[in-house]
């Protein structure tokens, strides 16, 4: 990225070409695999940027203040966000390559303790090169307690945001045994479905055809001993599995278990375990000292193939694929880490009438 950057300041002429949507599409027919940019995280240190990259060279961006916005996801060449200390809530949807920023407020109705949030292109057809400016979706995701009922006391909802419309559809909800608050995870999307992970390790379907919620269990999981004290049970994350499908992580000490929810004749699908990748070899011995709590997963970038883990040394990147790992940042205080995966080229600012915002503009 620094080295395009770079190229642009040259000269007129170079700068158009390098920012020309021609020559971001054969950048993406060349590499196929677009690069993991670098990770947003939530920790409030001021001493640690928002954004830390993960490129060869010191390329940045000016994400939104950690004191002010939570992040929450990145998808489609856009970042999602939820303000923090506000009266009324609301959402930020932020593209990383442009710096365009769009404000979605969140309806009074939608209150629950650690909710989380997904967004996507809706463009149809888009193959996400190129889709910066389009139209976009959000789904808003909440858990209320109900104190009244005493069967299933807990209310999980979920809601559809179109910046097409700029309006919110009706509220998708179910009962269920469980709270599910979603502070540390992000969401993955696949085919029609997105999923969500839950901090007691519960995966939340949306169906976003149908309409509809589903509760999916995670591997080997068992209510009486699936979390902690604190009802956070770490062990798993979310991912892509290298055939397509929901994909699941899981920490065990010095060992990374891959799983794949596969679809069997007569039943439901069931959880197959793909993989199992040995720490111990590919992280530095400083980083295991711990053989029991030593490596914590804390993100997944799902076009790249690169999980993110967190020692005591520091947090680590390992390509799946390769197995090759470069550490990231010295530090290990993070709770949660969103990846930003895109081809990044300098991009012009998109530029709107006075009163309008940019992001409700397509270029042409």
């Amino acid at each position: 990225p620094a080295c395009l950057l770079r190229a642009s300041l040259v000269c007129k002429a170079w700068s158009h070409t390098v920012s020309s949507p021609r020559f971001r599409r054969r950048l993406h027919e060349l590499h196929r695999t677009p690069p993991v940019l670098g990770v947003l995280h939530n920790w409030e240190d001021d001493a640690i940027p928002r954004f830390i990259h993960t490129t060869a060279s010191s390329f940045s961006l000016a994400a939104p203040d950690s004191r002010s916005w939570r992040a929450l996801d990145c998808r489609h060449g856009r970042a999602l966000f939820l303000s923090k200390g506000q009266d009324a809530e609301e959402l930020l949807v932020w593209e990383p390559i442009t710096g365009a920023q769009q404000r979605v407020p969140v309806p009074a109705a939608f209150q629950g303790d650690y909710p989380t949030a997904a967004v996507f292109c809706a463009m149809d057809g888009c193959d996400h090169r190129d889709c910066f400016g389009g139209h976009f979706r959000v789904v808003f995701v909440f858990c209320v307690d109900e104190e009244d009922t005493e069967q299933d006391p807990f209310l999980t909802s979920a809601a559809v945001y179109s910046s097409e419309t700029g309006m919110w559809g009706e509220l998708a909800s179910m009962h269920g045994e469980f709270v599910m608050y979603f502070e540390y995870y992000s969401s993955v999307l696949i085919g029609r479905s997105l999923y969500f992970l839950s901090d007691g390790g519960l995966i939340l379907e949306y169906d976003l055809v149908r309409h509809g919620l589903t509760v999916l269990d995670t591997p080997d999981c068992q209510p009486d001993y699936m979390s902690d004290d604190d009802g956070l049970d770490n062990r798993y994350n979310l991912m892509l599995a290298e055939s397509g499908a929901l994909g699941v992580s899981e920490e065990l000490g010095q060992r990374l278990k891959l799983w794949t929810k596969e679809p069997s004749y007569g039943t439901d699908a069931i959880w197959v375990l793909s993989r199992v990748i040995n720490l111990n070899i590919l992280l530095p011995n400083d980083a295991l000292v711990d053989a029991i709590n030593s490596v914590q997963v804390l993100g997944f970038a799902h076009e790249a193939n690169v999980t993110f883990v967190v020692t005591v040394a520091g947090l680590f990147s390992i390509e799946l694929q390769s197995k090759r790992v470069r550490k990231v940042s010295g530090h290990r205080g993070f709770c949660n880490l969103i990846p930003v995966v895109s081809f990044y080229t300098p991009h012009a600012r998109l530029k709107a009438p006075v009163g309008e915002h940019p992001m409700t503009h397509r270029r042409g």
